[in-house]
């Protein structure tokens, strides 16, 4: 069964620092792509960031570029989103999901379940 968990989320002040975890069962990350994604309160959900941890390559919306980075631990099949310079607006839960696809360009359809989701809190 895929599963998904994340984990890491927290109360940070604006301009700190947060590292969120997704751990996979299921799949490998050699198999699949991961993606993150998040949902502010009153709005959907929208695409944050993908890595393909076979091909080394990584993605990132516009509105985070510069400031998250993505790595992956092949060993403990697990990603994690390095959050750096955080502004209110990155106020969201915070979830992950395998992909069919992640390249420079873009991530493709997600499948699975969504997992619980982590708080991420940015306060001004």
């Amino acid at each position: 069964e895929v599963q998904v968990v994340e984990s890491g989320g927290g109360l940070v002040q604006a301009g700190g620092s947060l590292t969120l975890s997704c751990a996979a069962a299921g799949f490998g990350l050699a198999d699949y792509p991961i993606g993150w994604f998040r949902q502010a309160p009153g709005k959907g959900r929208e695409v944050v960031s993908c890595i393909n941890a076979r091909e080394g390559t990584t993605y990132f919306t516009d509105s985070v570029q510069g400031r998250f980075t993505m790595s992956s631990d092949n060993a403990e099949n697990t990603v994690f989103l390095q959050m750096k310079r955080l502004k209110p607006e990155d106020t969201a839960v915070y979830y992950c999901a395998p992909l069919l696809r992640c390249s420079n360009a873009g991530l493709g359809p997600r499948f699975g379940a969504w997992g619980q989701g982590t708080q991420v809190t940015v306060s001004s």
